[in-house]
């Protein structure tokens, strides 16, 4: 959809009076769902007024967090929004937008950690790893089956029908072996 701007500087969008905007670098008319998706893609953008040039960025992404929250399940919770609110013109305000950057910069850390761990997890897990042989053998099985004899076998055999054979064999003895390990 929408793409980085050339050499890596952000898209620049331009929001008109009728409150419709549009992307400068595909020429075309956008909505706030099609900003959410850039945000989701990690497209850099900057939303500007067309008339005075002044940034709306941030009004823009709060304006879309507000629709995402009134739209679907609910990510901020009251007490949550409450605490921020009193934060305005508290002596700690200035403190709150790092601490927040740095909060969730942590969280996105530990969500990726958490993802290789389950990825590790189940490669490592031997069930995971049956699975995945069955599913072999059931992909080596179903290709035995398809009709592609090769020419010139008077046997009507589909080359290398044996060996596949064999192997599967062994795959299944591997597994009746493994299976039996498991159940003591």
């Amino acid at each position: 959809m929408a793409q980085q701007a050339k050499d890596g500087e952000a898209v620049i969008i331009k929001k008109y009076a009728n409150r419709r905007l549009y992307n400068t670098s595909t020429s075309s008319y956008i909505t706030l769902d099609h900003l959410a998706q850039m945000v989701k893609d990690n497209v850099d953008f900057q939303v500007i007024d067309a008339k005075t040039g002044a940034d709306l960025t941030h009004t823009i992404l709060t304006q879309i967090i507000m629709e995402e929250e009134s739209a679907g399940e609910q990510m901020l919770p009251t007490n949550f929004l409450r605490q921020l609110i009193s934060m305005y013109g508290n002596s700690m305000q200035s403190l709150l937008p790092g601490y927040l950057e740095a909060s969730m910069e942590h969280f996105r850390e530990n969500q990726l950690k958490l993802r290789k761990a389950i990825e590790d997890s189940i490669g490592a897990n031997p069930l995971a790893q049956i699975a995945q042989r069955n599913m072999e053998m059931f992909k080596a099985a179903a290709a035995a089956f398809v009709p592609a004899a090769t020419p010139g076998r008077e046997d009507g055999k589909v080359a290398g029908e044996s060996d596949e054979l064999d192997t599967l064999r062994q795959q299944m003895a591997d597994m009746q072996k493994k299976l039996d390990q498991l159940a003591k």
